[in-house]
């Protein structure tokens, strides 16, 4: 969750903010209301495509860009709900044995965290098909799901202890491998768009290494910095999987440029004999303690911004939009930042629009007409009537995972065209 810090001019409230899968929109949750904007448009405005009254949300997962969105409210914090946001109904619900930590979700499967267990469900069902039981205490729900539905990998904490981590196949249901990724417990973890990467960062977040999610082999090792320890709290792949973002509790965001080809050529030792540079740094690294060479073989950021104050938690992302690379900073204070991306490295960022959501969500016309006052589910921990008819059962899930209450709706069709994305934009409750 992020809660609100500073910000004088707003009233008492906290924001949640968070990117879909393929960062096309952003939800946003601001005490009684939450809002999807798209970002097609980001450059100079923000489209809202949602906006309903609700109990206060701390949690908001879309699937990419379809109507559907699964929500957990601060009033019923062990309640899943998923929701058909255009039709404005709810369609399911799961409660669960403990706190909801984190909802995960990609065209497959949906994922639930909870301190100690992982729920596994098939979205086309809501079905519970596995439960990962007894894992290391997980009291963040870091946990990441790959958006991708060939390499559907699931990636948590392997241990309190060391940075360990344990990815599992999520389509055949079994461990993956495990990666011994850092010395320190792990404070971030982002799969690539495809799936086949893994970026990690540790409670001491002065370095961010990528692995191999296939093989757990390490492809890149970036340093933050050197100065100080940090709080890492957002890890993103670009769109396009060639830039890593990290924000943290400094003012600082960093950005990566992943060069796979130079990678390739130093795991095969291809060096041009008139490279004298990288033959003297190969020289006088020879003679130096193991600890000074893996610094100078460490990447350094291709671009940074800072913002206005440190303490600041801040999600970010690399998206194209409008054939454009764009950096897109959403802070828990309420403002979304749009960067344009240098492409040469070391230039600075240049700022392009900041907009403030929360002045957007209080006053905002909704752009595609839909009825702001109507609640999606009712209140908190009251069930919908279109509950089981689409989640269908518990599955493994007996000890934490309860079945919804009986339904005399016909939910299942309205999941389905939620999970395909194929309802018109302009469907409202009034059509229920």
């Amino acid at each position: 969750m992020m809660s609100l810090l500073g910000r004088s001019e707003v009233d008492t409230g906290e924001v949640f903010v968070n990117f879909n899968q393929n960062i096309t929109s952003l939800a946003v949750a601001t005490n009684g209301n939450y809002s999807l904007y798209s970002l097609g448009s980001v450059d100079s405005t923000l489209d809202k495509i949602y906006h309903t009254k609700s109990d206060d949300l701390f949690l908001i997962e879309r699937l990419f860009e379809s109507s559907l969105v699964a929500i957990v409210s601060q009033r019923a914090p062990r309640k899943l709900k998923v929701c058909h946001f255009k039709k404005q109904s709810e369609i399911c619900n799961y409660s669960y044995s403990n706190t909801i930590l984190a909802v995960k979700l990609n065209r497959e499967r949906l994922i639930v965290c909870l301190e100690e267990s992982l729920y596994i469900h098939n979205i086309q069902d809501m079905k519970v098909v596995h439960t990962i039981r007894d894992t290391p205490s997980n009291q963040q729900g870091l946990c990441a799901l790959s958006s991708s539905s060939e390499h559907c990998y699931l990636a948590y904490p392997g241990s309190v202890i060391t940075g360990e981590v344990q990815i599992f196949d999520a389509i055949n249901l079994h461990a993956k491998t495990m990666i011994n990724a850092h010395d320190t417990p792990l404070a971030a973890i982002a799969f690539s768009p495809s799936g086949t990467e893994i970026a990690t960062a540790s409670e001491r977040g002065t370095v961010i290494r990528v692995f191999s999610s296939q093989d757990g082999s390490r492809l890149f090792e970036l340093r933050r910095g050197l100065k100080r320890c940090v709080s890492i709290v957002s890890l993103s792949f670009s769109t396009c999987a060639d830039y890593l973002v990290s924000s943290s509790n400094t003012e600082t965001v960093h950005i990566f440029r992943l060069d796979r080809s130079a990678a390739e050529n130093n795991d095969h030792g291809k060096q041009s004999s008139d490279d004298w540079m990288g033959y003297l740094s190969k020289t006088v690294t020879s003679y130096l303690p193991t600890q000074v060479t893996d610094v100078l073989s460490q990447g350094r950021a291709f671009a940074s911004v800072t913002l206005p104050e440190a303490g600041v938690r801040r999600m970010c992302a690399i998206a194209t939009i409008q054939k454009q690379l764009r950096l897109l900073i959403a802070s828990q204070d309420g403002y979304l930042y749009v960067y344009s991306i240098p492409s040469i490295e070391g230039a600075e960022c240049q700022l392009i629009k900041r907009h403030d959501l929360r002045l957007d969500d209080n006053y905002a016309m909704d752009v595609k007409g839909l009825n702001s006052n109507v609640s999606i589910g009712g209140a908190a921990g009251v069930p919908s009537a279109a509950a089981a008819a689409a989640a269908g059962g518990s599955g493994d899930g007996g000890k934490g995972a309860e079945k919804p209450g009986s339904s005399s709706n016909a939910a299942g069709a309205s999941y389905a065209s939620a999970v395909k994305g194929d309802e018109p934009a302009g469907s409202s409750s009034s059509n229920n």
